[in-house]
């Protein structure tokens, strides 16, 4: 039984957990309306040293764990240097720059990657906002 589908956790379990350290590996450029991203039901997902995950934004503000995201942007895909625990609620920073709101995860490409959706009232590319390789990605409450 989840207990995320069925109600029984309705908050961030979480007290306390640590700052996810990532580097971006590859910058991406697309904008996509109509993508029909499937939020999975868990709010909470472990990302582990050394995985590679992608960061996805959109402007919809129903964007939530079970919910169907359309209009996107793909910013880039990162290597986690110092894993951790990634809860929806949490803050997505480049260069000190809030990218967006942890919304919920998508597993298209499981096993390969997670696909981490984040929420943002403007949405743009990786590329727009000029983000380049190497560049740090923090994630924290």
């Amino acid at each position: 039984m989840d207990p995320y589908a069925n109600g029984l956790i309705d908050k961030n379990p979480f007290g306390a957990k640590r700052i996810i350290q990532s580097s971006v590996v590859a910058i991406l450029q697309l904008e996509l309306k109509g993508r029909g991203l499937k939020l999975i039901q868990p709010r909470s997902r472990v990302l582990k040293k050394n995985e590679l995950h992608e960061l996805i934004v959109t402007d919809e503000k129903v964007a939530k764990p079970g919910e169907t995201v359309n209009n996107v942007a793909y910013i880039a895909f990162i290597e986690i240097l110092k894993g951790g625990v990634m809860v929806v609620g949490d803050k997505v920073y480049w260069n000190n720059n809030l990218l967006g709101i942890v919304a919920g995860f998508d597993d298209t490409h499981m096993p390969n990657h997670q696909n981490i959706i984040l929420y943002s009232p403007k949405i743009s590319t990786g590329k727009k906002l000029n983000i380049r390789l190497e560049d740090k990605i923090i994630i924290h409450s």
